[in-house]
């Protein structure tokens, strides 16, 4: 007997799409449309609807603008809905996994399909879509929250789950928040949220970065200075986003606040996201995030809940490809001394010995592995030892070389770059293909994750050993190896742990 497709929600009943080995629900909304007058105010709401709502479809992807990276355009700010994935046997209690999805903040999409990390590990996975960029993050004088509505949509997010996942056969008690990337990122805020306490019960983080301190110049994007936490104090936020909203003429000279907050609401949401890039950085001091988790995590004032960690082989490959080599600035030579300069000052010549060109088959590959280790690996180090230090915590390193690329890279061999490891978690829209070695890799990494979310510790009885990060264990990921890692020596971190 298979489980129902249809199914009553406290909102009204809703239809999904039956699939091979799993029942697909998409587009449920769990918050009303933060639209007109709701732009910028904490999520409402849903208001019930009568009949059978058609869930076969996605819903919206949060407004955001188009990137090389990510072929996703949307202006549509009817963007609170989720997808729930659910295998189709019958049975109650099955683990949850909330799935939050990258983007640098401004893109993204929870349109992909889960079906094999639902059917694998035998869960529930649930993948909402969010409010991202300027949208998410603004703030200005008056304005209540400002730069953390994406983290209130989140939470409204998990408060959904809490309600409501019982009747798709999930257990509310036993919840994992995962992201990858900025989806990483924000799951480190919810470890600090206080109103997130007691919404998730485990929590993955794919690639974070930055969470804990600064980020030399170019190591994150070539051109980019360097970077602070990825945390904004709220009231330099409030003065960041007046400064914007009048540079772009969107508010008159003289306008007080309300009167300010009114034109914008009023504003295209077009115009809006030209200025989305200045805002992705979630704001503290206020009743959402009081602490920055910069300050919070390494003095413990976080949820004690168990951590998976980690971050891929060849993370920066990605970003130098994309932000160098595809817009036609590829990394010389040249350039190699100047970059190395300009992001680590005196001690540049003492880091160009430890990555000397002459180790790499270009200089653009030797950028990528300077960028990986001091950006990367180094900071998921940092982050994992923080919270070993509090709770129970594995780290991982995704490690298969011939990783299929997320978008079409010209210059570098792709190697595990950033991002590289969630054609093996989801079935992704136009995604690359994965061979049948990969695809059973891919089995055995999932196997992992659901194992976690079911029970907290990523042991599995039909895999290698993973111990924990307390033993300076890393797990090395890989199609032909699974074990240890000298995550250590392979990073050069003893080094990195010298410089400022």
């Amino acid at each position: 007997m298979s489980p129902p497709d249809t199914v009553r929600l406290g909102g009204g009943e809703v239809r999904g799409l039956r699939l091979d080995g799993h029942l697909s629900f998409r587009g449920i909304p769990y918050a009303a449309p933060p639209v007109g007058e709701r732009r910028w105010r904490a999520p409402a709401p849903v208001a019930p609807w009568s009949g059978v709502r058609d869930a076969t479809t996605p819903g919206p992807d949060a407004p955001q603008p188009t990137r090389s990276f990510a072929h996703v355009t949307s202006t549509d700010e009817d963007c609170l809905t989720l997808d729930v994935t659910v295998p189709d046997t019958p049975t109650t209690g099955r683990p949850v996994l909330v799935w939050l999805h990258g983007g640098g903040g401004t893109n993204g999409t929870a349109t992909r399909d889960a079906g094999r990390l639902a059917t694998t590990g035998d869960v529930v996975v649930v993948t909402p879509r969010f409010r991202l960029g300027v949208l998410a993050c603004f703030g200005h004088p008056g304005l209540a929250d400002g730069g953390t509505f994406g983290l209130q949509d989140q939470q409204a997010a998990l408060r959904w789950v809490r309600r409501e996942i019982a009747r798709f056969g999930g257990d509310p008690a036993n919840v994992t928040l995962a992201g990858e990337s900025h989806g990483a990122l924000v799951v480190a805020a919810h470890l600090v949220a206080p109103a997130s306490a007691g919404l998730f019960h485990r929590a993955i983080l794919q690639s974070a970065f930055a969470v804990l301190a600064p980020t030399p110049a170019h190591t994150l994007i070539p051109g980019v200075p360097a970077l602070p936490p990825m945390w904004t104090p709220a009231d330099e936020l409030d003065r960041l986003g007046a400064t914007t909203a009048a540079e772009h003429g969107w508010t008159a000279p003289g306008d007080d606040p309300h009167a300010a907050l009114a034109r914008l609401r009023r504003l295209p949401v077009a115009d809006l996201l030209q200025a989305s890039d200045a805002f992705i950085r979630p704001a503290f001091g206020g009743h959402v995030l009081p602490e920055s988790p910069a300050t919070a995590l390494p003095a413990g004032r976080f949820h004690r809940v168990p951590v998976l960690l980690g971050a891929t082989c060849d993370e920066a490959r990605f970003f130098v490809a994309v932000f160098a080599d595809l817009v036609g600035n590829p990394v010389t030579a040249r350039d190699y001394p100047r970059l190395l300069a300009e992001a680590f000052g005196d001690a540049a010549d003492e880091v160009a010995a430890r990555y000397p060109l002459t180790r790499f088959a270009t200089a653009g590959l030797a950028w990528a592995r300077v960028c990986t280790d001091r950006a990367w690996a180094w900071p998921t180090w940092q982050l994992g030892r923080v919270l070993a230090a509090h709770t129970d915590t594995w780290c991982y390193e995704f490690a298969d070389p011939d990783a299929p690329p997320p978008v079409p890279l010209p210059g570098l061999p792709p190697g595990a770059q950033h991002a590289a490891e969630l054609a093996y978690q989801f079935d992704l829209p136009g995604g690359p293909p994965l061979s049948a070695a990969q695809r059973g890799f891919a089995e055995r990494v999932n196997r992992y994750w659901t194992a976690f979310a079911a029970h907290g510790d990523p042991a599995h009885p039909d895999l290698p050993d993973w111990p924990g990060l307390r033993t300076g264990h890393v797990q090395s990921l890989a199609p032909d190896r699974i074990g240890g890692a000298d995550y250590a020596a392979d990073h050069r971190l003893d080094f990195w742990a010298r410089l400022p």
